[in-house]
């Protein structure tokens, strides 16, 4: 019996090991399954997560893409809408008919009707930073150039603290280059006068006598003898001779110079809409043109555009709290560049070294930095913020005072979109005149002129505001310019050509702020008693060091 006990125990706990290890196994099959289970889990979900950032990325691809059709379609159909309207004026006959002519018709209708559509079209539209800076991204930029001006500020009080042992506020500088500025405004006050009287009473006497004259041709050669003899006596020389004998200041003769050239492209853009206006009138035998009242043409003066119209697109109100905010911002870049040329340049240039080659790149490339923020602060300064602060003071409706020259892949496109206002005046005025009086057959010519007038109007101002002829800028236009116009043209695409224009940009500002803060320093430390014609056009700098 006992044996047979122990038979039975022992069966007992081989069958309880055996079912022991049997859910032992199940459930090592059940933890594998479930781990195969997770891992094929996982393996799906990155599928999922990699399918997402695939489908996003395409998404994105596909919204920029949809964007820049957006973008060519509207500003297509834009350029539809202004030429249309530009000839709804002209002939209603056409706006009507149009539809029902043939090819052949219409070419011939372009031909012979006038070509209103090929003039400067001004629309209201906003300046292209306004928009840019209602995006966060742009406007951070905007306060990282704010944050560095308060670096600069800081960086002064603190030097001036280690070296004279208390905080020191000194506008020195600023209190120099504006000197004698009541004389600038007595100056500038004769200057606006002139242009806004005599211009107008000639063109007024000329549109009065001309219909009745027996030598036409004889009275209207003497009218344009006195409008050149005003230009080059009263707004040319009669100025630059104040700016000289008196020695005025680099700032205030600025002041002077700019609105010296401002005045003559005006007076010249008046004179050269209303003549022909008034020409083709009475070779048609009709009255229609009447001579133009004082008052657009004084308001004209004001405008920030160098195209006369009789009339403009305003704004319907005048948004105060804009004007101040530019008019502070013109402030802000003011002393934004006194900070610069005080913390950058003036400790650079103060003591000169003997002019040699290695003095000349170290100069350029550390010259670049200050040399970009000028040029970037001038740019903010006068093209946005002065031209939109006087724009909305005179509700003035159209805005686009520059397009987007930094996106430039051509130095032909940023010569285009740098100074838009400059930019028209030369294109419709000398570049379409010279095409017009040669039969457009001299289209190089023509950009040759217009390279040689704005490089010889540059240097002339530069030569006159810094007392000193060195004509950096002017062989910088006329070689590299002209060059780099041709060579980097619009056909050259892609973000290379960007870099390769930025690149350029940035090694001429710097060229131009070392070779002329060096001559700048050695006129005033190697002056000359009684120095001859040769040696008022030699660079001081190239033989003065200290």
């Amino acid at each position: 019996m006992e044996d047979e006990d122990e038979n039975e125990g022992r069966c007992t706990r081989r069958g309880s090991g055996k079912a022991l290890r049997s859910k032992e196994w199940h459930s090592t099959e059940a933890q594998r399954e479930q781990y195969n289970a997770n891992c094929k889990g996982n393996t799906e979900l990155e599928h999922i997560l990699q399918k997402k950032l695939l489908l996003r990325r395409k998404a994105e691809i596909l919204k920029a893409e949809l964007m820049h059709h957006l973008d060519s379609q509207m500003e297509e159909f834009m350029d539809s809408v202004m030429k249309e309207t530009s000839t709804l004026g002209s002939s209603t006959l056409n706006s009507h008919f149009s539809p029902f002519l043939t090819d052949k018709e219409r070419a011939k209708l372009r031909r012979t009707s006038p070509s209103q559509g090929q003039c400067k079209q001004f629309v209201i539209r906003r300046s292209l930073l306004d928009e840019l800076f209602e995006v966060n991204h742009i406007r951070t930029i905007y306060h990282m150039f704010i944050a560095l001006l308060i670096l600069f500020i800081l960086s002064t009080l603190v030097v001036d603290f280690i070296d004279e042992g208390r905080l020191v506020l000194d506008f020195d500088l600023l209190v120099y280059a504006f000197g004698q500025f009541p004389l600038v405004v007595v100056t500038w006050i004769c200057m606006f006068i002139s242009a806004l009287v005599f211009p107008y009473m000639l063109l007024h006497l000329w549109a009065v006598v001309y219909p009745t004259s027996h030598h036409r041709l004889l009275f209207t050669a003497l009218f344009g003898v006195l409008l050149l003899l005003y230009q080059g006596l009263g707004l040319g020389f009669l100025p630059t001779y104040i700016v000289l004998s008196n020695a005025l200041p680099p700032a205030s003769r600025f002041i002077l110079i700019l609105e010296q050239v401002r005045l003559v492209m005006k007076v010249h853009s008046f004179i050269r809409e209303n003549v022909p206006k008034f020409w083709s009138s009475k070779r048609d035998g009709t009255n229609s043109v009447a001579i133009p009242q004082l008052t657009p043409y004084l308001y004209f003066l004001f405008a920030p555009t160098l195209i006369y119209r009789d009339s403009y697109p305003r704004n319907p109100c005048v948004r105060w709290s804009y004007v101040a905010t530019k008019l502070l911002q013109v402030l802000g870049c003011l002393f934004y560049v006194y900070y610069v040329f005080v913390r950058l340049c003036i400790p650079q240039f103060r003591s000169l070294q003997l002019f040699d080659l290695r003095v000349m790149v170290l100069c350029v490339f550390n010259s670049i930095l200050p040399g970009v923020l000028v040029l970037f602060l001038g740019f903010f300064a006068f093209l946005h913020c002065w031209l939109n602060a006087f724009a909305e003071m005179l509700r003035f409706g159209d805005r686009m005072f520059y397009k987007d020259w930094w996106n430039s892949t051509s130095f032909a496109n940023y010569y285009r979109t740098w100074n838009v206002v400059v930019h028209d005046w030369l294109y419709y005025y000398i570049y379409r005149d010279f095409l017009w009086m040669s039969q457009k057959r001299f289209r190089a010519a023509a950009m040759f002129i217009v390279f040689t007038v704005s490089a010889v109007v540059h240097e002339y101002v530069l030569a006159i505001c810094f007392g000193f002829f060195y004509p950096v800028l002017f062989c910088l236009f006329m070689c590299f310019g002209m060059l780099f116009n041709f060579i980097l043209h619009d056909r050259r695409k892609g973000p290379v050509w960007n870099v390769i224009m930025w690149t350029a940009l940035f090694l001429g500002q710097g060229v131009l702020i070392c070779l002329y803060s060096q001559e700048w320093y050695a006129q005033r430390y190697c002056p000359l008693q009684e120095p001859s014609f040769l040696e008022l056009l030699k660079p001081r700098s190239w033989t003065c060091y200290s």
